[in-house]
Order: C-alpha cells, then sequence, then structure tokens
C-alpha cells in the first residue's frame, strides 16, 4: 500500500509539475526572432485595428507590412468569448494549438500573443524584422480548426 502511494505521488508530481504542460500560464519558449521582435512605441509607424468575433474570424485576416516597420494591433474582441492573438510561423502555430488541445486551460504571456476577454480591448506592438508571412491565430481549442486566422505579408524594405 505504501508503494502505491509512493507511486501516485511520483507519478502526481511528473503529471502535474511542468507549468508548459499544464493549465496555467506559460512564458517562453517560443522563437520569436523569426516573425520579428517585440516593438518600441516610439518606433510604430502606424496602427492596425483587429476585431475578433465568436464566428471565429479576425476582420481583417490579411494584412500588408513592410520589413522593418513597428505596427501597434489594437485586438478588439467583439464577442462573447475570450479570444486570442499570437503571430507565429504557420508550423508553429499549428504545433501550438496542438499542444493547446492537450493542455486547453494553458494561457499566454509572450510578446507575440495577447489574450483578449469578451468586450475587451489590447495592444500588441511587433516589428517585422524580415520579409516573408507572418502568421496570426487564436489558439482556444476549437477556434483555430474554425478558422480564425491570418496572416501579415512582409514586403522586403
Amino acid at each position: 500500500m505504501k508503494n502505491s502511494i509512493k507511486f501516485m505521488a511520483v507519478s502526481a508530481a511528473l503529471v502535474f509539475g511542468s507549468g508548459a504542460n499544464g493549465s496555467g500560464s506559460h512564458a517562453g519558449g517560443h522563437d520569436a526572432a523569426n516573425i520579428g521582435a517585440p516593438g518600441v512605441a516610439a518606433n510604430v509607424s502606424r496602427t492596425i485595428e483587429v476585431s475578433m468575433n465568436d464566428a471565429m474570424r479576425f476582420t481583417p485576416s490579411s494584412i500588408r507590412a513592410r520589413q522593418g516597420e513597428t505596427i501597434r494591433f489594437v485586438i478588439r474582441n467583439t464577442g462573447k468569448l475570450s479570444h486570442e492573438f499570437v503571430l507565429g510561423t504557420a508550423k508553429e502555430l499549428k504545433d501550438h494549438y496542438e499542444e493547446m488541445k492537450k493542455n486547453p486551460g494553458m494561457e499566454h504571456a509572450d510578446d507575440n500573443m495577447l489574450t483578449v476577454k469578451p468586450g475587451s480591448t489590447g495592444d500588441l506592438l511587433w516589428q517585422f524584422t524580415q520579409a516573408g508571412t507572418v502568421s496570426f491565430a487564436c489558439l482556444h481549442v476549437g477556434h483555430y480548426d474554425a478558422g480564425m486566422k491570418g496572416s501579415v505579408k512582409v514586403s522586403k524594405k
């Protein structure tokens, strides 16, 4: 009996000991360098308003930027559900979404991510340092699968 209790205690510690694998919040571990860098308010060249809704859509879902440009995204949640705006590569977002499905209570605290409660607004400053496509999505379970994603096309200087 004593060994069974020890085994259960060790198993619980292994399962719940890693904050990135359990519910709660996590920070770090995301390589944002390939999509840009956190922006500096003094360098913002323009503001883009993006709305999120319970139809699982971003408006606009397609954005254009220039390499080196810093954009202030004003993210409005017009729905009754919580939503996220997460910048990344398409592969990173898909992989992260798979992790979210395993740990649906996970919250985010990285510079390239913003969770916005229903009826609220938040700001995210981002500098697009490389030309190419940067994707964005809501990684709440079911939202990504329902099509809640978009992209920023970054042109060369």
